[in-house]
């Protein structure tokens, strides 16, 4: 698998992600994907999951909890299978009603066409301090 097909695997989750198809999203995965996002004890959606089972979990807890107003990866770096994005976003958290902007980097993992591992590094302090004000 070449750069540019890891790059378009994560570009089909993107666009999956945007339009609200988790489904589709899912399906890009492997089936014993391991996904991470920081700050488990402070975020709904954040922790360690493995599998696509768990990955949709995290997806239901980020439309139980946000809605995402802005969503823009901006900047793609490839190399081989990896594949890790800069990008920005923003939010509003539904029981406070505040809103959030946030750099992130995502970093993928792709193997034969599908997504077998996912981190993200971001400022949690603005996340969390939007989910517990008010």
């Amino acid at each position: 698998m070449g750069k540019s097909d890891s790059r378009r695997v994560v570009e089909e989750i993107y666009a999956a992600f945007v339009i609200g198809d988790i489904e589709g999203v899912l399906n890009l995965l492997t089936e014993d994907v391991e996904w991470y996002h920081p700050r488990r004890q402070d975020i709904p959606w954040g922790g360690y999951r493995r599998g696509r089972q768990q990955v949709a979990e995290f997806f239901k807890a980020i439309g139980d909890t946000i809605e995402v107003e802005r969503f823009e990866p901006a900047r793609f770096v490839v190399e081989g299978g990896s594949v890790s994005v800069l990008g920005s976003e923003t939010a509003r958290v539904k029981a406070t009603g505040l809103h959030y902007d946030t750099e992130w980097v995502h970093v993928f993992t792709v193997k034969e066409g599908k997504v077998s591992e996912f981190r993200e590094y971001t400022d949690t302090a603005t996340v969390i301090e939007a989910l517990k004000a008010g």
